[in-house]
C-alpha cells in the first residue's frame, strides 16, 4: 500500500457575544421559543433594511489583531445567493471579495515541535436558521431565531496534516477568542463550528488531492473521528483505482460515517455581488487603534507572567491559564488576599477534583473569588484548620456558600481553648499507655496514633500543630 499524506483546512463559524444581531435589534440569546428572537429584517420582509451593528466590527477586527492577520481598512459586505429552508431571504450577506482580516496565523504545538498554522482570512457574515427534524411527525420546522447572528468565519490555509493538529489549532483559536471576549465558543450552542476541507495525496506528491468538506462538526471528538474516517474512506478508493468526488459530506458520529450530501460548490455557484443595502466599511486608523489598544493579555503571555510574578509552576501556570475562567477566578482571588500560591493550590487540587467528580467544566464554576479569598484567610488566622478547610471549599464549590456563616453554622471553628486540648490529650495518654511505651521504644508510628485519637475527639476542629506540641510536652513528661 502507498503512503498517504493528509492534507487539512478549516473554516470555522464563531458566534459573536454581541446583544443584538448584526442588522437588527433583534436578541442573540441562545434558546426562547421557536420563531420569538427574529423580525422583519433577520427573517428578510419584502422593504426592510440592514443596519451594522459596530460591535461586530470590533469584535472581527480584535480577532484579527490576536490571529496576527492584516486589517482590511476598506472593505465591504457582497450578497451571497442561494435558496435553503433556513435562509429566508435566499440570500446571506458576507464578505467575498474584501474580507475584513487577511493573511495571519497562529502557533500550535505539535509532537515535532511547534508550527504555525497560516490563516487566509476572517470575514463577517449572518448567520442561517435551524432545521428541527421530527421523525415522530415525519416533517421538518424551521426556527428562524439563529438568523442574522454575527458570525466571523476564520478560514485557515490547508497547514494541518493531522486530526492531533486540528485539535490544538482549535483548541488554541477557541482559547483566544475567549479571552479576547469575543465568543463564549460554546460548541454545545453552536457558538464554535468547524468544517472540514480534508483531502489526501501520495507522500512526496505537490498537487493537492480532491477535497472533500463536512459541516458544522460541532464537538472535538466528532471532529477527530470524521478526519480519521474521511481519511479512511479517500484512501481506500484511491487504492481501489476509484477517484475521490467534490463534495460535501455529513458526519455521522453515531455511525462512524459520513454520508454525501451535495456536490461541492465554488464562488461562482453563489452569485456573489456586492451587496446594496450596505455601504462599504471606512476602517479610520483611530478606529483601527482604539481596538488595539483594548486588546487583553492572552494566554501565552499571562502564562509567562504567572510563572515569574507568582512563581507558579510551569505545569500550574498552564493549567490555570488552560480555562479563563480559571485565570479570572485565580487573579482577582489574588487580588484579594495577596497568596498565589495558595490560590493556586487550591484550583489545581481541590478544584479539579471537584470538577471531575462532579463531571463539571471549569467553565460553569459557581464559586466567587470572595468566597474562595476568605476562606485562605480563615486558614491564616487559625479559624479553622486544613481539614475542616476542605470540608467548606466543597460547600463553596457546590454552593457559593460563605465560609464565615458555614463555619459558625456547623460548629467548625478551631478549638482555641489550650486548657481544654491539653485536659483532652491527657485523658487520650491515660487511656493508650502501650502507646506511650511504644513511643518511648522510638516506635514514631505511635505518636502519629496519639495525635489521630486526639483530632478524633476533637472532631477535627484542633490546631495540629498545637496538638503535636502538647503531646510532644506531656510524652518527654512521662
Amino acid at each position: 500500500m502507498k503512503a498517504y499524506e493528509t492534507v487539512i483546512g478549516l473554516e470555522v463559524h464563531v458566534e459573536l457575544a454581541t446583544k443584538t444581531k448584526i442588522f437588527c435589534s433583534c436578541t442573540t440569546q441562545f434558546g426562547g421559543d421557536p420563531n420569538t428572537h427574529c423580525c422583519p429584517v433577520c427573517t428578510g420582509m419584502p422593504g426592510t433594511l440592514p443596519v451594522l451593528n459596530k460591535q461586530v466590527v470590533d469584535y472581527a477586527i480584535a480577532a484579527g489583531l490576536a490571529l496576527n492577520c492584516t486589517i482590511t481598512q476598506k472593505c465591504k459586505f457582497d450578497r451571497k445567493n442561494y435558496f435553503y429552508p433556513d435562509l429566508p431571504k435566499a440570500y446571506q450577506i458576507s464578505q467575498l471579495y474584501l474580507p475584513i482580516c487577511r493573511n495571519g496565523g497562529i502557533e500550535i504545538e505539535t509532537e515535532t515541535g511547534k508550527k504555525t498554522i497560516g490563516i487566509h482570512e476572517i470575514h463577517m457574515e449572518e448567520d442561517a436558521g435551524k432545521l428541527v427534524h421530527d421523525p415522530w411527525e415525519d416533517c421538518t420546522l424551521v426556527d428562524y431565531n439563529r438568523c442574522g447572528v454575527p458570525l466571523i468565519e476564520i478560514v485557515s490555509e490547508p497547514d494541518m496534516r493531522s486530526a492531533a493538529e486540528v485539535i490544538a489549532y482549535l483548541e488554541k483559536l477557541k482559547l483566544i477568542l475567549q479571552y479576547l471576549g469575543v465568543s463564549d465558543c460554546k460548541m454545545q450552542e453552536g457558538s464554535l463550528r468547524a468544517d472540514i476541507n480534508l483531502s489526501v495525496r501520495e507522500v512526496g506528491a505537490k498537487e493537492f488531492g480532491t477535497r472533500t468538506e463536512m459541516k458544522n462538526m460541532n464537538s472535538f471528538k466528532a471532529i477527530a473521528r470524521a478526519i480519521e474516517g474521511e481519511r479512511k474512506r479517500q484512501i481506500e478508493l484511491l487504492e481501489y483505482g476509484k477517484k475521490v468526488i467534490q463534495e460535501t459530506r455529513r458526519w455521522d458520529d453515531n455511525k462512524d460515517t459520513s454520508f454525501a450530501m451535495r456536490s461541492k460548490e465554488d464562488a461562482q455557484d453563489y452569485r456573489y455581488f456586492p451587496e446594496p443595502d450596505l455601504p462599504p466599511i471606512d476602517i479610520s486608523d483611530e478606529w483601527l487603534q482604539e481596538v488595539r489598544s483594548r486588546q487583553p493579555e492572552l494566554r501565552d503571555e499571562k502564562m509567562l507572567r504567572y510563572e515569574k510574578e507568582f512563581d507558579i509552576p510551569t505545569y500550574d501556570a498552564g493549567i490555570i491559564t488552560g480555562v479563563k475562567k480559571l485565570a479570572d477566578l485565580f487573579e482577582e482571588t489574588v487580588a484579594i488576599c495577596g497568596k498565589p500560591k495558595e490560590v493556586s493550590n487550591w484550583l489545581m487540587v481541590e478544584t479539579m477534583r471537584l470538577l471531575k467528580e462532579q463531571e463539571m467544566e471549569a467553565e460553569n464554576i459557581l464559586f466567587t473569588p470572595v468566597r474562595l479569598a476568605k476562606l485562605i484567610q480563615m486558614i491564616e488566622e487559625g479559624k479553622i484548620n486544613r481539614s475542616v478547610a476542605k470540608e467548606v471549599f466543597e460547600n463553596i464549590f457546590k454552593e457559593n456558600v460563605d465560609p464565615l456563616d458555614y463555619v459558625e453554622k456547623h460548629g467548625l471553628g478551631m478549638v482555641s481553648d489550650d486548657g481544654l486540648l491539653r485536659s483532652s490529650i491527657e485523658q487520650i495518654l491515660s487511656d493508650n499507655p502501650q502507646s506511650i511505651a511504644d513511643y518511648k521504644s522510638g516506635k514514631t508510628k505511635a505518636f502519629g496514633f496519639l495525635v489521630g485519637q486526639t483530632m478524633k475527639e476533637m472532631k477535627g476542629k484542633a490546631d495540629p500543630g498545637k496538638i503535636n506540641q502538647i503531646l510532644k510536652e506531656l510524652l518527654d513528661e512521662k
